[in-house]
């Protein structure tokens, strides 16, 4: 099995999707509702090699015009690249006209959601839905590998299955085959079944299984990521080429910088202090404020701010207090009262069991 090795050296390479070089193998993963401009560009700064944006439907990101709130969401900032930009829908047709725009934006790479989880989504016939339906998920694929230039990559998200059911395995390996026969260059796999949402372990024994299975072919490992120490662990005991992290960035873009220095045979780096907390939260505040104006940005940077609270000593405070917060002078006042002395971080992952 092929992997990294943390106590005898750094890791060995960089990570390729198609023509797209990375300089390591850690990702920033689209999470909905998240990975905006602001958090990707927060990523990509503290380590991350590439970024992919929200997952987007297929038919606003063809329709879409261009003003603000729109583009908030799909503009591309020339700090990024390289940056994925991730479809999600369910008619083959509407594909191709998304994927030709997201590449007119500027995306260096145009991902494939097949692995949302979320009830509203499936009952939509999307994301994790095609996993049961391999005939239109490959279809899908074909339209958009058709609709971009040949050095566009085209990649895959996918979790395990539908469900545990070898029925649902069965498609995961049609999928998987056919989308890398039809031009995929990297498929992201999370270890959890649809059905099976973010309940229960992700199985880093598929993962394995799948490494394997691909060979030299690219895969992307993803599914509790959420310290660096994970990071490490699922690349050295699954073989993957590099790993997706999703859950475990939001609020701790530390994550990146802390896996690049294990992967380098260095130790991580500290905890951040509170000060270097507090540096980094008014640089996301004044990424989000560009992006979408600072009434929204008071309202989205609090989903942020609380997980970036669960760094401080005082954390359960400070949850209270970011969420209470309704603009930009109530932002700077909860960074006076919290993040005004310095002193020594608190690390974010003791909250999580990741067994």
């Amino acid at each position: 099995m092929t992997g990294v090795n943390s106590a005898t050296g750094p890791h060995p390479a960089g990570l390729a999707i198609g023509g797209v070089q990375l300089a390591g193998p850690l990702v920033q993963a689209a999470l909905s509702g998240y990975s905006d401009r602001a958090m990707r560009l927060i990523a990509r700064r503290h380590g991350a090699a590439y970024a992919v944006g929200e997952v987007l439907l297929d038919r606003f990101v063809a329709e879409a015009k261009q003003g603000r709130k729109a583009m908030a969401r799909l503009a591309v900032d020339p700090g990024e690249h390289p940056v994925g930009g991730q479809l999600m829908g369910a008619n083959p047709d509407d594909f191709a006209p998304a994927a030709r725009r997201l590449v007119a934006e500027g995306y260096d790479v145009i991902d494939i959601n097949f692995g949302c989880p979320v009830k509203k989504v499936l009952g939509r016939c999307r994301g994790g839905y095609l996993l049961s339906q391999p005939e239109t998920a490959l279809e899908i694929v074909s339209r958009v590998r058709d609709a971009v230039p040949p050095a566009v990559p085209v990649t895959l998200k996918m979790r395990r299955g539908l469900d545990d059911s070898p029925a649902s395995r069965e498609s995961f390996w049609t999928i998987f085959d056919g989308a890398f026969a039809r031009g995929v260059a990297a498929i992201t796999v999370h270890g959890r079944s649809v059905v099976q949402r973010y309940d229960g372990p992700s199985d880093w024994g598929f993962l394995a299984e799948v490494k394997r299975h691909a060979g030299q072919r690219t895969v992307i490992g993803s599914g509790d990521l959420f310290s660096a120490r994970a990071c490490v662990a699922m690349l050295e005991q699954t073989g993957v080429d590099g790993v997706s992290v999703a859950r475990g960035a939001i609020g701790n873009p530390w994550i990146f910088s802390q896996a690049r220095d294990l992967l380098a045979g260095r130790p991580a780096a500290s905890l951040p202090t509170i000060h270097e907390q507090r540096q980094v939260l008014e640089e996301h505040w004044t990424l989000a404020a560009e992006v979408h104006g600072e009434d929204v940005a008071a309202r989205t940077m609090r989903k942020f701010a609380i997980k970036y609270a669960r760094s401080h000593p005082d954390h359960l405070a400070v949850r209270d207090a970011f969420v209470a917060v309704r603009g930009g002078t109530d932002w700077q006042a909860v960074l006076e009262r919290f993040y005004g002395s310095d002193g020594p971080g608190r690390d974010p992952s003791a909250d999580i069991d990741e067994t």
